[in-house]
């Protein structure tokens, strides 16, 4: 059986209950500084 492009790029799958799934991962994120706008709206998502 053929490769997909998924694995010819070098992605891996897992099994779960009968389905393969792709492993994904995120980058790890940069912390970036906030400005004093978005400083003030952080009390309404508390």
């Amino acid at each position: 059986m053929a490769k997909s492009l998924f694995e010819q790029l070098g992605g891996t799958y897992h099994e779960e209950n009968g389905y393969f799934i792709p492993d994904l991962r995120l980058p790890a994120e940069e912390e970036q500084p906030i400005g004093a706008w978005g400083q003030r709206h952080l009390d309404y998502l508390k």
